[in-house]
């Protein structure tokens, strides 16, 4: 990966990852154990959800395509990161190499944006199923819903790509211990030197801000009108049924944007390195964990189908 971007090695070889190594030690063998009861979760969630989508026909249709991706995007995002979480929680040497470091962030960035960018596909679909239904089927065809899916995952990669070629082309020269449980830019922006850093600072956080930023407004626009047109729905009954079918999506919206909201609008210097530590947890760790819960509580179709499809195997009486 280093080879293919390109990057410069400046005179460090390696990184230290700070993390969870400014914990009390006696409190390290408890987070790993939830740390790795949750990624376990979420992975055996996600798969969960792809398995029930994939053998029940009546699940074959753009919402439920999109539901996939989002969870294939859901599964490496936190193949990315918590693996190497979960080592450094029980390893005295937390150093990772500058390749893998590099690796880790353009992974991280591009299943996390390509995470962002089917969201805002989902709203789009929410948006044309309520408010065109009778053109829903044109314009979600199965090949513009590739389309979607693919123009989303390459739009991850490119940022990924731009990030992490824009950061690892910096020099680093000084300390090499990052502040932080993964290669994440902010902290390793502070141990590059030169001139160029504020510039590729800038530049790095108008490309993330204007991508989330945009993404954000769109969903916010997708749900105005969806807003507006179950609000022209006569019946109390019609109103529920159709709000009901974007529930869980914008659950996962706003527990997505509301988390990084916290992370990346915080004044600085307001926590402690454990706090911030901790914080991270919640958009790396806790998110992901959290999105397959929602979308197989709150998604009652899901739900009818995982019972069909597991629970009769299962327990064929009781289904």
């Amino acid at each position: 990966m280093a080879a293919t971007l390109g990057l410069n090695h400046s005179s460090v070889s390696e990184f230290i990852l700070v993390g969870f190594s400014t914990f009390p030690p006696h409190l390290l063998p408890a987070f790993f154990l939830l740390f790795l009861l949750m990624y376990l979760f979420t992975l055996l969630g996600n798969l969960l959800i792809m398995a029930t989508v994939w053998s029940e026909r009546s699940l074959h249709t753009p919402m439920y395509l999109f539901l996939c991706a989002l969870s294939i995007s859901e599964i490496l995002y936190t193949l990315a990161i918590t693996p190497r979480l979960l080592a450094d929680l029980l390893s005295t040497r937390r150093t990772i190499a500058f390749a893998a470091c590099a690796s880790q962030m353009f992974f991280s960035f591009t299943f996390g944006f390509t995470h962002s960018f089917l969201l805002t596909v989902m709203g789009y679909d929410r948006y044309v199923a309520i408010c065109h239904p009778l053109r829903y089927n044109v314009l979600m065809s199965p090949r513009g819903c590739t389309y979607l899916v693919a123009w989303s995952w390459a739009g991850g990669s490119i940022i990924g790509l731009v990030v992490a070629t824009a950061v690892f082309h910096l020099t680093f020269c000084g300390p090499n211990e990052i502040h932080h449980f993964l290669c994440h830019v902010p902290p390793l922006l502070k141990l590059a030197c030169g001139t160029d850093v504020p510039i590729v600072a800038l530049g790095v956080g108008l490309v993330c801000i204007t991508a989330l930023l945009g993404c954000f407004l769109l969903i916010l626009l997708s749900y105005a009108f969806i807003v507006a047109a179950i609000l022209r729905i006569p019946s109390a009954e019609g109103r529920h049924k159709a709000f009901s079918t974007c529930a869980s999506h914008l659950i996962v919206v706003i527990v997505h944007y509301g988390f990084a909201s916290v992370i990346y609008l915080k004044p600085k210097g307001l926590h402690s390195q454990e706090g911030n530590t901790l914080m991270a947890i919640t958009y790396t760790v806790l998110t992901p964990f959290l999105s397959p819960i929602i979308f197989s509580l709150r998604n009652k179709e899901l739900k009818i189908a995982m019972k069909k499809t597991f629970l009769s195997k299962l327990y064929p009486s009781s289904i």
